[in-house]
């Protein structure tokens, strides 16, 4: 089963009963038989268990520790938003695996020949989904083409940045002139940043799920980022956010996050997503990619699984 990701963006009340979550909402508005509107209360549950995302949109969202403990217990992860309505905080679990404390071993003592080569694949990867996106947007993609054949261990040509540059400059050009990714820049980079905000905090739980620790990463390493691993694994994922917010581009339907294009974001990480002998959800495929790279610290496998965007 899909672990759902729920989203609240309206005034609620957020509590534990019986291993469910209770839904209060504080007000809804309906219509009742003769067209008039009526604001009354709703209550709904939802089984803990089946929750994987939490997004909480509105400082009058009120969640029990209860509720909390329970939904971190089964591996949720809680994200906060702030008042521009961008995920800026995250809450995961710190006991997600029976073997955590091995594994983090393995992680820490990781060579730096080991990180490298995974490095190598995780550009590779993106690139490969970057390419197959322009592909089918009807972009020339032979620069890229090149940067995949001759990736080196490290990626010491820097063809990820090399490769962005490029991607940025086509993806939307049949909309918009001179798109400039820039997290603070002209929109869709607001949608971008939702997304991959979103799909960050999907990684990061797929990380503590396989007994990884999302702080260590295997190329990005800032000081102040507690989830460097998130953000390289993250990476060929990203394609995936992208071509949701290109379709929101394309229906001229990106000038600001509503709620209709911030549930297109959130159904990305229930979208197939296609391995060389299978295809799952993106959030089951989150998991055997971490899983795989838990194995390649432990010296069982030398590739992390990653996805494709289209299958082949």
């Amino acid at each position: 089963m899909i672990a759902k990701t729920l989203y609240f963006g309206n005034p609620a009340y957020l509590s534990l009963k019986n291993e469910q979550m209770l839904i209060k909402l504080l007000e809804v508005e309906v219509e009742n038989g003769d067209g008039e509107k009526l604001k009354t209360k709703a209550e709904v549950s939802r089984p803990v268990e089946d929750i994987g995302i939490v997004i909480l949109d509105n400082p009058q969202v009120t969640i029990t520790h209860g509720l909390m403990s329970a939904l971190l217990k089964n591996n949720a992860a809680i994200i906060q938003c702030n008042s521009q309505h961008l995920p800026h905080g995250l809450m995961l679990n710190l006991d997600g695996h029976t073997l955590q404390a091995l594994r983090f071993r393995y992680q820490i003592e990781a060579t730096e020949p080991l990180k490298k080569q995974l490095w190598q694949q995780t550009v590779t990867a993106k690139i490969m989904n970057q390419c197959s996106l322009l592909k089918s947007l009807g972009k020339e993609t032979k620069k890229l083409e090149f940067m995949i054949r001759n990736m080196k261990s490290g990626d010491t040509d820097n063809y990820e940045a090399q490769a962005a540059a490029y991607y940025w400059s086509q993806i939307f050009s049949s909309y918009i002139v001179d798109f400039k990714r820039d997290r603070e820049g002209a929109e869709p980079n607001m949608l971008l940043n939702y997304g991959y905000s979103i799909l960050r905090a999907a990684v990061a739980r797929s990380l503590v799920g396989s007994g990884l620790l999302p702080t260590l990463g295997i190329f990005h390493r800032n000081q102040y980022n507690a989830y460097c691993l998130a953000d390289d694994i993250m990476e060929p994922y990203r394609p995936f956010v992208d071509m949701a917010v290109w379709e929101c581009v394309k229906r001229n339907d990106y000038e600001y996050l509503s709620p209709k294009i911030k549930e297109s974001l959130f159904k990305v990480l229930e979208q197939d997503v296609h391995f060389e002998k299978s295809t799952s959800p993106l959030m089951v495929g989150l998991t055997r990619t971490t899983a795989s790279l838990s194995d390649c610290f432990e010296g069982k496998k030398r590739k992390i699984n990653y996805p494709q965007l289209y299958a082949t």
